[in-house]
């Protein structure tokens, strides 16, 4: 009886760390950055095209303009995502763009909230782009487990970073 006890008392401990996960980290922040041999305004272009991303981001079914402004700024795509044969629809829309600067995506993929402001530099006809990636959740189980996945979501894009620059640098 007191093995069952101890059990249940380590099983309630795990739970309640859980949700108070949510309570107290609001929002998933990491960062990914890659360099590109090529200068700024020809990786910029092949970046900011966006027929190109199918090129990078393998999972991409479809992409299918909403809206399209012509400063770019306020355009909103709809995306169809193929993930272990599960499709996923999101909606991106950019909210900044600054050609040869910056440009920062806005990500509503059903629970799952995502902002990725990409800010691209060079020095010496070698880009670097950084990403600064924020996830929060409206769904307070899905903002308890994103803490706990942000190494996966730091990997997933910095191999979309790395797919960015092999497709680029041809």
């Amino acid at each position: 009886m007191k093995i069952i006890k101890i059990i249940l008392s380590v099983i309630t401990f795990f739970i309640v760390a859980f949700f108070l996960t949510g309570l107290f980290v609001k929002e998933t922040t990491y960062q990914a950055s890659i360099t590109v041999n090529k200068p700024i305004s020809a990786v910029f272009k092949d970046f900011s095209t966006a027929e190109n991303i199918k090129n990078w981001i393998p999972e991409i079914k479809s992409l299918k303009v909403i809206h399209e402004n012509p400063g770019k700024v306020g355009s909103t795509y709809e995306i169809v995502l193929t993930n272990k044969g599960q499709d996923i629809t999101m909606t991106q829309k950019i909210l900044a763009f600054v050609p040869n600067e910056k440009t920062t995506f806005y990500f509503d993929a059903e629970n799952m909230l995502k902002t990725d402001d990409y800010i691209f530099t060079e020095n010496k006809g070698i880009t670097t782009i950084r990403l600064n990636a924020i996830c929060v959740s409206d769904s307070y189980i899905m903002a308890c487990m994103f803490p706990y996945f942000k190494g996966t979501f730091q990997a997933q894009d910095q191999g979309y970073l790395n797919n960015f620059k092999a497709f680029s640098e041809k």
